[in-house]
């Protein structure tokens, strides 16, 4: 069509009014469910899409009673499609109308920052990696964008899984850099916060198990909180209810993956790890309380039949290298000795008296009992799976770091206590060392969520 046929009679009168009014309404339209949680009560989550696709078919009509090619100049068309398919593109669930409003704006205008993001957002909708890839992309051509960037920080950390080594560790650090980017743009902006937090996340699991890093990530997932959009989303609590798990502050990961339950009640993936848990720490308290419910007369000669030759390389006369410390010695001690924390220049010996079995097998756990007929639960991680302990087996722990798991509100009862061993290696296993094969780094899964 010429452009001459725009000047015709069916161009739109106030065409400028018409589209700021509906640009308008598609913004009032996105602050209406992502705020969400901000004007109304969490009771009604599960009708916050029913609300929001009311909204969205309202205004679909006034969109559609317009024809693009004949009512709206041809160089605002980019414009409309763009903010046609931005209203399309609202519902979680993928619209092909979108897409095709969207991919025809950005062959009007390529420089159409916006409309190369929201086609990006429909293509990951369909699961169409590879051109959501190349639409974030085509976007940072035009422009460095804090939405391209992170978005291409969660694609290229999804593509991880299909390489190893060297590659994907480069994978991962480039990752970080973009999420970095991207919060660099805009420090309030609590979604560029949470994906740089599931990066980091990302390289503590791949890389190298680095505390600082964990730190950082627990950081970023605070400043995440802090933005109202941010803070109505179940994923942020879905994701750093995982890394809490790991971190064994089971209180709070109960917490944070029940709340993403209540943001989003049809979402099965935090019912599940939720339900998961509770039935992780109600086993794992059965455990330790019972004493793998071995019989008093069989335990009394489990634990008297220790013996010290099991120490092996960790008897009294040795001496090791723990971090920055060298030549430590180490002194048995029993487990109701203990201090909660880390106990530095101690180790225990025991006879495991069970253990449990855990779908996710991160971390494995298994009873410990000793001569004083106290009893904990030891979770091991990074040991391959399928790898661990066998009741009757006598395991020598060096500097064992405990912590005392309590809690008795609504959600489960527990009260035990823990030691945590993030290198299996560190463990003596009937007096001998386990070795380099059974160790595995553990992966973890979290959720991704562009909007």
């Amino acid at each position: 069509m010429s452009t001459d046929s725009d000047t015709e009679a069916v161009i739109l009168e106030n065409v400028s009014e018409v589209m700021d009014g509906l640009s308008k309404e598609v913004q009032e339209l996105y602050t209406f469910r992502d705020l969400f949680f901000e004007n109304h009560p969490i009771e009604l989550a599960a009708e916050k899409n029913k609300f929001v696709e009311e909204k969205k078919n309202k205004l679909v009509e006034k969109f559609e009673e317009i024809d693009v090619d004949t009512q709206i100049p041809f160089d605002l068309r980019a414009q409309f499609l763009f903010w046609k398919g931005r209203c399309y593109n609202i519902s979680s669930e993928y619209d092909t109308r979108a897409t095709q409003c969207l991919s025809k704006a950005v062959k009007l205008n390529p420089r159409l920052i916006e409309a190369w993001n929201e086609l990006g957002e429909c293509y990951w909708k369909n699961t169409n990696v590879k051109e959501a890839k190349a639409s974030f992309e085509g976007a940072l051509k035009h422009h460095r964008n804090r939405l391209s960037l992170r978005c291409l920080s969660i694609i290229i950390r999804q593509e991880c899984a299909n390489k190893k080594g060297a590659d994907a560790f480069q994978s991962i650090l480039k990752s970080v850099e973009l999420a970095k980017e991207a919060v660099s743009q805009n420090t309030k902006d609590g979604q560029s916060w949470a994906v740089l937090a599931n990066a980091y996340l990302c390289q503590f699991f791949t890389m190298a198990q680095d505390p600082a890093i964990l730190k950082l990530c627990m950081s970023a997932f605070k400043q995440a909180w802090l933005d109202p959009v941010t803070k109505g989303q179940p994923d942020l609590y879905y994701n750093k209810a995982t890394a809490l798990k790991f971190e064994e502050l089971y209180e709070e990961a109960l917490e944070n993956f029940e709340y993403a339950c209540r943001l989003d009640p049809p979402w099965e993936l935090p019912k599940k790890e939720l339900a998961k848990l509770k039935h992780y720490l109600a086993a794992t308290d059965e455990l330790v309380r019972t004493k793998g419910k071995i019989k008093t007369k069989k335990l009394t000669q489990m634990v008297q039949s220790i013996d010290e030759r099991n120490l092996g390389e960790y008897s009294p006369d040795a001496l090791h290298t723990f971090g920055k410390r060298k030549n430590v010695t180490l002194e048995r001690t029993q487990l109701s000795a203990l201090v909660e924390g880390s106990n530095e220049g101690k180790v225990v010996l025991g006879r495991v008296v069970g253990s449990i079995h855990n779908e996710n097998s991160v971390p494995f756990t298994f009873a410990l009992v000793d001569d004083s007929m106290q009893c904990v639960c030891v979770n091991v991680y990074n040991w391959a799976d399928g790898r661990g302990t066998i009741i009757g087996d006598c395991v020598a722990i060096p500097e064992p770091y405990l912590t005392i798991h309590k809690h008795g509100s609504t959600l489960p009862k527990y009260d035990f206590k823990s030691i945590r061993v993030n290198n299996p290696m560190e463990l003596l296993v009937n007096g001998k060392r386990i070795g380099r094969n059974q160790f595995a780094c553990t992966r973890v899964t979290s959720t991704y969520e562009i909007q």
